[in-house]
């Protein structure tokens, strides 16, 4: 199965059904229209000179001109390479690392754009989706010309979609995600999930990112939902949406859940068709789980996963945890992949024993040019992870972090999650993330936990030593190391994370 089919079979199924809705520009397209506007695209790459293979590089914010691009450049087989607006400053990178033939932005980023594209000879096209520039091609116009669309390569394991990583670790790599590993992936999370074409699927995070993809595009696609994007996120704003749109689904991170709650409190109610929230991008903190639980009545349904999946390791089920000491388990494995836990030396590790994260089943192709960093990921049929978990008798997955989010203090392991979750069950506390504060690698290690606060809470009179005090409750480990500190917000990455890289900068200097 190719990605765009998803599309073609729904809009055979049911053309005037909503496919697609720009929240921001209350635009929507019916599955009927959607197909059609992504043959004019495909018509328009093709006549540019795109062929199979290729890399049509897309730099824009969230909008309904960004799925049409996505959709066309997958048509006629060629790859769509996504940039995070966030990184417009580098974009010398992207382009020198994955040599698009055309790039396509939006117009308040034409500087960086013009300036990085000057460098790359690679690039014939530059198409602006707001209209004609300098020495760029408008894609009103293009679309409007309605050229004839090649025929479908139709090459299931073709590379359809370059997704960067997050780059916490150095450079981002663009994994390489294949047709059919990819759709059959979504549909696994489809089924999980329990989408029916009645629903409809909310995500206001990043395109850019490859959760996106397999959480709030493949899979309601498969079913003939429809499907909301969003660029303009607050949670006031959001929430309203939400509700306008009779949104069942929620695809966001834990801060956007966590937005949620709140407005919810305020109205005294969710949004009106609400049955989920979905979270990727990092651990939900337990007490976000149960928030939603016991205030929303709604299940918070996490996930698990990485740029290298095209899909999730594990996934949990849209219904409602009523036992409080599950509801750090993320889920069982989806169908389509097979999942172990292993020690250092590669053997399976017993149940609720912590290793890496191994697994066979749908991945990526690789990483983009990187051969090296792609032999380390994928060797012996397997994707290695980089993650540390534990999977218990029911087959559940519990995620604790990455090995290198892993801290020595005082002769003694400390996961972050560990601390984290517990801080983050303190009066008051909203988020929370464990930082090194040592300034170099053979220093002791020098925990310092960053917290903010919730609404009605104040930085000035927040009593950090009685909460340190309770968290040493909850612990095995001791915790007279660690240090603890106020913020009015967190530094966040461009898919919506915590920036850890910030504050442990931050932690160095004070």
């Amino acid at each position: 199965m190719l990605m765009h089919s998803l599309l073609l079979n729904a809009a055979e199924r049911q053309p005037e059904h909503a496919a697609f809705t720009w929240v921001d520009r209350k635009k929507t397209l019916n599955y009927g229209q959607a197909a059609q506007a992504m043959e004019h695209m495909a018509g328009a790459l093709h006549s540019l000179g795109v062929r199979k293979g290729d890399r049509v590089t897309i730099v824009a914010h969230n909008g309904m001109d960004y799925l049409i691009a996505m959709l066309g450049a997958w048509r006629i087989g060629a790859i769509s390479a996504l940039v995070n607006v966030k990184f417009a400053e580098q974009l010398d990178y992207y382009f020198s690392d994955h040599t698009p033939k055309v790039v396509i932005y939006t117009h308040d980023l034409a500087h960086e754009v013009h300036t990085a594209a000057a460098q790359a000879s690679c690039i014939s096209h530059l198409i602006c989706m707001d209209g004609p520039g300098a020495n760029a091609l408008s894609l009103p116009e293009l679309l409007q010309a309605q050229l004839p669309a090649p025929p479908d390569p139709a090459d299931e394991q073709a590379i359809a979609h370059l997704s960067y990583t997050s780059g916490t670790t150095g450079k981002p790599k663009g994994a390489c995600l294949m047709h059919e590993p990819t759709v059959r992936a979504s549909r696994c999370i489809g089924e999980r999930l329990r989408l029916r074409s009645s629903d409809v699927s909310f995500g206001p995070t990043a395109l850019s990112s490859s959760y996106q993809l397999v959480a709030n595009l493949l899979p309601p696609l498969s079913v003939g939902a429809s499907v909301h994007v969003m660029r303009f996120w607050t949670a006031e704003s959001g929430w309203e949406a939400l509700d306008l749109a009779n949104a069942s689904h929620l695809v966001g991170n834990p801060t956007i859940l966590q937005d949620i709650l709140e407005a919810s409190a305020i109205r005294g109610c969710p949004p009106r068709n609400l049955r989920l929230g979905l979270s990727g991008g990092g651990p939900v903190p337990v007490a976000l789980k149960r928030a939603w639980r016991d205030t929303l009545k709604l299940p918070l349904v996490e996930s698990f996963g990485q740029s290298e999946l095209g899909g999730f390791m594990a996934l949990g089920y849209p219904e409602l945890e009523p036992n409080d000491s599950k509801l750090q388990r993320v889920g069982p494995p989806l169908p389509d992949k097979e999942v172990r836990i292993t020690s250092p030396q590669g053997t399976p590790l017993a149940p609720n024993q912590v290793g890496q994260i191994t697994l066979t089943g749908g991945f990526m192709w690789g990483y983009w040019g990187k051969e090296e960093a792609t032999a380390k990921a994928l060797h012996s049929g397997s994707l290695h992870t980089g993650d540390l978990g534990l999977m218990d008798e029911e087959g559940f997955i519990t995620m604790r972090g990455r090995e290198s989010e892993q801290f020595v203090v005082n002769e003694q392991t400390w996961f972050s999650r560990d601390i984290e979750e517990g801080l983050c069950l303190q009066d008051g506390v909203r988020q929370a993330a464990l930082v090194n504060a040592a300034t170099t690698a053979s220093e002791r290690c020098m925990p310092m936990a960053y917290i903010t606060l919730k609404p009605g809470f104040s930085k000035e009179t927040f009593d950090l030593e009685q909460t340190k005090l309770r968290l040493q409750t909850l612990l095995s480990r001791d915790i007279g190391f660690l240090q603890i500190s106020v913020m009015d917000e967190f530094p966040m990455t461009p898919t919506g994370k915590i920036a850890k890289s910030t504050l442990s900068e931050l932690a160095r200097l004070c």
